[in-house]
């Protein structure tokens, strides 16, 4: 990896390897490291399993972005948001996807894949990893939350 190569961390439930899979080939065309925590089989799975893996990477430190799939998404969003200063958001379009990086400095992008399309997902990864944070007044509003998982378990 070079100096100033990006690398996602990416894991999926059964439901959404395929997608994954694409995301993942995605990546590498954009040269992009790619940390793929698994499932690598179709065969039922525990999606907490990756979810956790992903989000508590991303909560750490150790990468800086994740992408997170499995049926819907929602199950992978809810698991991620549980740890501290993760800010993952479950997108279906690529405006969504737009503002999760402007307003909310996400760093943990989360696809359904029984609800999109390899296209639509493509261009929903194209735009997340592409937009910045807007920073200044969303900043604000970051530090209110981004901390409150510890605070809460204090």
């Amino acid at each position: 990896m070079t100096e100033n190569k990006q690398t996602i961390i990416i894991g999926s439930d059964h439901a959404a390897y395929s997608l994954k899979e694409d995301i993942k080939k995605y990546l590498i065309e954009r040269d992009i490291d790619v940390k793929d925590i698994g499932t690598h089989i179709e065969e039922s799975v525990n999606y907490t399993d990756f979810g956790i893996n992903v989000a508590s990477s991303v909560s750490t430190g150790k990468f800086e972005r994740g992408i997170l799939l499995c049926g819907t998404g929602l199950g992978m969003s809810m698991v991620a948001n549980r740890f501290s200063h993760v800010r993952a958001a479950l997108c279906a379009d690529v405006f969504a996807a737009e503002m999760s990086r402007r307003h909310n400095n996400s760093n943990i992008l989360v696809l359904g894949g029984r609800v999109i399309g390899d296209v639509l997902a493509r261009a929903i990864v194209r735009v997340w990893l592409d937009t910045p944070f807007d920073g200044d007044r969303h900043q604000v509003r970051l530090d209110k939350f981004d901390g409150l998982g510890e605070k809460i378990e204090a």
